[in-house]
């Protein structure tokens, strides 16, 4: 990057002009690489599969990225069976090795960061700086696990001396790996979520077998490329790609398989949890589910602040983020002040080819997603009363775009009980509602089976109330940098309640890596 400027989600809206300079460069150089066949990575070796399948931008979906390979149970079987076989050997590398291993990892990343920022604007549709957030981000989580490592001294600590007279009773606890760790990553942040369950289950000793979502599997072979070429032994890092039905089903089932962290849906989120719980003995499932985030303006709050967060939040990656503000709660005294402001934000928004500098926001990810945001605007056009649709509710569609999957930012408003504010879309849509109180607002807020991220705007009072009683992980207040997105391993840790995590332990935090970890207590007894 730059010494100057240091990319986090926070500060990533107005950076150094030679940051553009790079990309706009990084994105000339991936052009030439279009189109080519990428093999999976099994063992150590490259490996293809009978049939492949062409992944195309949703930028412009006349645009082939590239050919990757339609992986079927037989490379799910080799691949933990490689993983199996690597695993003596790493779990017996001391420590400090595997951290220094990984280091190289973190710096060859680092030093690919604009080539590999411009294949995720590519294949996920973000904007350039989103791109290149998540690539430094993928950085900063490894960088941040092995820290984890080196601050808690590999997880070895002594304990107290059995009182024996005539022995000596020594006693430590000893944090020891798993095994062949699956890592399943969804399409939105297909490089963070892999690289950083990966890197944690690397640090401590598992060996890992990587699944990329089916939409962006690009950035996972290049993820797989850094580790390699970073001296990742071979086996100890696979990557395959191919269909969730099939090749995902069978490495879900493979009993070789000691643990899995999952980023997606509720509804496969939990079928992996329920399977993990069920063979001979119940295997460690780490699932963030999703969620459906809210945000709340009270009114002592900064409109124009509130505004700029929760637009951010809303239509940042199309609202494709597990952590987007997705429904607003506004105290009813300053509700038409806000929505005018939060509409005056949105206006101003770019729409179209997120590589390019002037639009800040590009596709979502496919046509279904195109179909649902369709069926939510049909549903709120079909209500009557206190409805309808503030701004946006149409494709963007003119000229080039038509080829790719294009939605206006849009805001709507419906009755509280309305389904919509229960249902997570994956879509630039949000909805907002004015309340009574702030009672109401949290009590809102709260109904739902999700407990991901949750922003507020109002007074140092009212700030310490909702922190005290809102129901989710991640929670931000007075935040124009983004009302309920933005976190950054090492400052917010990310992690959901509720129906949105597994564990109650959150990614790029102090207790994320010890998750990869079982314990063995150690007693060693000799005769004084």
């Amino acid at each position: 990057m730059t010494t100057r400027f240091k990319l986090t989600y926070s500060t990533m809206f107005d950076p150094p002009p030679e940051v553009d300079a790079h990309f706009d460069a990084a994105l000339t150089s991936i052009r030439g690489h279009l189109g080519a066949e990428h093999p999976m990575l099994i063992g150590g070796v490259d490996q293809r599969a009978p049939r492949q399948f062409a992944v195309k931008s949703p930028i412009d979906t006349r645009v082939v990225l590239g050919q990757f390979q339609a992986g079927e149970d037989v490379h799910a079987r080799a691949a933990v069976a490689a993983a199996a076989r690597a695993f003596p050997a790493w779990a017996a590398t001391p420590w400090q090795d595997r951290v220094r291993v990984l280091r190289r990892a973190v710096g060859l990343i680092e030093e690919r960061v604009f080539f590999i920022g411009a294949a995720l604007a590519l294949e996920v549709g973000k904007n350039r700086m989103e791109a290149l957030g998540e690539a430094q981000e993928t950085a900063d989580l490894i960088a941040y696990y092995c820290g984890e490592m080196e601050r808690n001294d590999g997880y070895v600590r002594p304990m107290a001396r059995d009182p024996l007279p005539g022995f000596v009773s020594e006693n430590r606890s000893v944090m020891r790996s798993y095994g062949p760790w699956l890592v399943i990553a969804p399409f939105n942040f297909p490089l963070a979520l892999a690289g950083g369950p990966a890197g944690a289950a690397l640090v401590t000793g598992n060996t890992v077998v990587c699944k990329a979502a089916s939409a962006t599997p690009w950035s996972g072979r290049l993820l797989a490329d850094a580790f390699r070429d970073a001296g990742v032994p071979e086996g100890v890092f696979n990557f395959v790609t191919g269909p969730g039905g099939s090749l995902g089903e069978a490495l879900i089932r493979d009993t070789g398989v000691a643990g899995v962290t999952f980023t997606g849906s509720f509804g496969v989120g939990m079928h992996l949890y329920r399977t993990f719980a069920a063979g001979r003995w119940p295997r460690p499932c780490i699932a963030e589910m999703g969620g459906k985030n809210a945000a709340i303006v009270s009114r002592h709050a900064n409109l124009s602040d509130a505004a700029i967060g929760i637009a951010r939040s809303a239509f940042g990656l199309s609202g494709q983020k597990c952590s987007a503000c997705s429904r607003v709660y506004v105290e009813h005294t300053v509700f038409n002040d806000f929505v005018a402001a939060l509409h005056a934000v949105t206006t101003k928004i770019g729409v179209g080819d997120p590589t390019l500098r002037e639009n800040w926001m590009g596709p979502v990810i496919d046509a279904a997603a195109v179909a649902r945001y369709e069926d939510a605007v049909a549903q709120i056009r079909g209500l009557r009363d206190e409805a309808g649709i503030v701004h946006g509710g149409q494709r963007v569609d003119h000229g080039d775009l038509a080829h790719g999957h294009y939605c206006a930012p849009t805001i709507a408003r419906a009755p509280a009980s309305h389904p919509l504010w229960q249902t997570e879309l994956f879509a630039p849509f949000v909805l907002v509602a004015p309340v009574e109180s702030i009672d109401e607002a949290l009590a809102l807020a709260n109904a739902g089976d999700y407990g991901l991220t949750a922003g507020f705007y109002g007074s140092a009072d009212e700030t310490e109330d909702f922190f005290e009683r809102i129901e989710a992980g991640v929670c931000y207040a007075n935040r124009p940098q983004g009302a309920t997105t933005g976190a950054w391993p090492g400052y917010q840790p990310f992690g959901g309640w509720k129906g949105s995590g597994s564990t109650g332990r959150a990614g790029g935090s102090l207790y994320y890596v010890a998750q990869y970890l079982r314990e063995q207590s150690q007693t060693r007894v000799r005769r004084s």
